[in-house]
């Protein structure tokens, strides 16, 4: 198993989390292959997913040793520890639950903890986060990540929403430390045709890569 310190490496190295967040497990199952077979190695089921225990647990045993299988929209100590022995190795939620960071933390688990306002970073990396969620993110954009990173360059930052192959050069150029994406790779597959997500992740890896050079 990683280490959390080997996670949140493997999460800085991707530069990028896929949020799974669809109407049945089945989907979401299919939908988190594909990605991974586009080249993701950071992969958030959110809780609001049914069964998305079952469906991070089964992630886990497949791709657990290779791929970062996280859970989403954890707001309290019980659905942390419940994802924990599902399997996730990084917790995200939107919003600061001071519980779930200590609950992952105690386990060893990585978090990636929601902020938007400079006094709500600060109080998120006192509580321990290892990354910041800047959400929402569609109405404030790359310029405000930047203002918001000028005082505080050490937060670890990382956009939820709005984040696109067009414009992820704008917030690495802000000095993000990594993005999530959701709809603009996993959209790709409404219809059923999953080469569609697969192919979606790749242009997003390698637009990360180019991004980061």
């Amino acid at each position: 198993m990683a280490t959390k310190h080997e996670v949140c490496q493997q999460v800085l190295d991707c530069g990028l989390v896929v949020i799974v967040r669809l109407p049945t497990a089945r989907e979401s199952l299919a939908v988190a292959r594909a990605a991974i077979e586009g080249g993701l190695t950071a992969i958030e089921i959110t809780l609001t997913t049914p069964g998305a225990l079952s469906v991070i647990r089964e992630l886990a045993d497949e791709f657990g040793s290779t791929v970062v299988i996280g859970a989403g929209t954890v707001l309290d100590e019980s659905s942390a520890y419940a994802s924990i022995q599902a399997g996730a190795r990084v917790l995200v939620s939107p919003n600061l639950n001071p519980a779930m960071i200590r609950t992952a933390n105690r386990y060893g688990v990585a978090t990636i903890s929601g902020a938007f306002t400079p006094s709500e970073f600060v109080a998120t990396m006192e509580a321990g986060a290892d990354f910041v969620k800047l959400f929402p993110t569609e109405s404030a954009g790359p310029a405000y990540a930047k203002a918001l990173l000028a005082p505080l360059p050490w937060a670890p930052v990382i956009p939820a929403g709005g984040v696109s192959v067009d414009n992820v050069d704008q917030w690495f150029a802000a000095g993000v430390a990594a993005v999530s994406v959701g709809s603009a790779i996993t959209k790709a597959g409404v219809g059923g045709d999953l080469s569609l997500v697969t192919q979606a992740a790749r242009e997003f890896v390698a637009a990360v890569a180019k991004a980061r050079k």
